[in-house]
């Protein structure tokens, strides 16, 4: 186990390379216009199949737009929103879990409170709630992203900081007169980034099953914009004879998905003291 995590982990790299290349410089390489439509190339199918051709790989959907073009558009939408959306669940998260762990008290149960009520409801009901209240966009679903899941970094930054607070060195500062802010900035906070990166990793995942879900229900982007979960929505009716459309998209959530939770696996393991320790 310890001779894996010295390992890089190119099972998670080469399921996530795909979708971070697209996301950042898709739009330099894209084989045809996201947004250009050609009705008489409607619904061909990949290059591979009768009737397909080369120029359109992985076929057309039911507007002969480029299947391809359009998966790899949808990965910076997945890629902006993700990032965005845990960024700012991250930062809230965190901060008011170090705040809760430290002072304790009325401030740990007022803000342990609202995360037991936040986590009460179900992760997609609450966010398809907030996004029918704000509004369809791309800002609805970043939004609804830090909403739900800034509990999560509350409740187990909230741990590790009762956990650190204990330790010589933070009761060493109280002593010599430390200000609150400057112990949790610099005592606490560089001992909770392992579990941090963890935390985010793992939901850049879940964040992105959000992000097409919300769109698949209409919530989300809105046409002519290139999503991966609209792909699949507007697919879903020519599943019979065009399962390309919602099957490649599909699979692009899949493998980032998958992707991202083995990243958070593969981290957690190598950001472990104890491994570190023997190592």
């Amino acid at each position: 186990m310890v001779g894996k995590t010295k390992k890089l982990p190119i099972g998670p790299i080469v399921l996530l390379l795909p979708m971070i290349v697209c996301g950042i410089f898709g739009q330099f390489f894209y084989p045809h216009n996201p947004e250009g439509m050609d009705l008489a190339i409607s619904l061909r199918p990949p290059a591979w199949l009768p009737g397909g051709e080369w120029t359109n790989i992985l076929g057309t959907d039911h507007l002969g737009r480029d299947l391809l073009t359009r998966l790899i558009a949808g990965a910076r939408a997945s890629l902006i929103v993700a990032l965005f959306g845990v960024a700012i669940a991250g930062l809230t998260g965190i901060s008011l879990g170090v705040v809760a762990g430290y002072f304790e008290g009325i401030i740990d149960n007022i803000i342990m409170r609202i995360v037991d009520s936040v986590m009460s409801i179900p992760a997609i009901l609450l966010a398809i709630l907030i996004a029918a209240s704000l509004g369809p966009g791309i800002t609805t679903i970043i939004i609804s992203i830090a909403i739900v899941f800034w509990t999560a970094y509350a409740r187990v930054i909230r741990g590790e900081t009762l956990r650190i607070k204990q330790h010589d060195f933070v009761v060493q500062a109280k002593v010599t007169g430390c200000r609150s802010l400057r112990i949790m900035m610099k005592h606490i906070a560089p001992n909770i980034v392992a579990t941090s990166m963890v935390l985010a990793t793992l939901q850049l995942g879940q964040s992105i099953m959000v992000e097409a879900a919300l769109t698949f229900l209409g919530l989300g982007l809105q046409p002519p914009a290139s999503a991966w979960g609209l792909i699949i929505s507007e697919g879903r009716g020519y599943l019979s004879t065009a399962w390309w459309i919602p099957t490649f998209a599909g699979l692009a959530i899949m493998m980032t998905v998958l992707g991202a939770n083995m990243m958070g696996d593969w981290l957690r393991d190598a950001l472990d003291p104890k491994l570190r320790q023997i190592l």
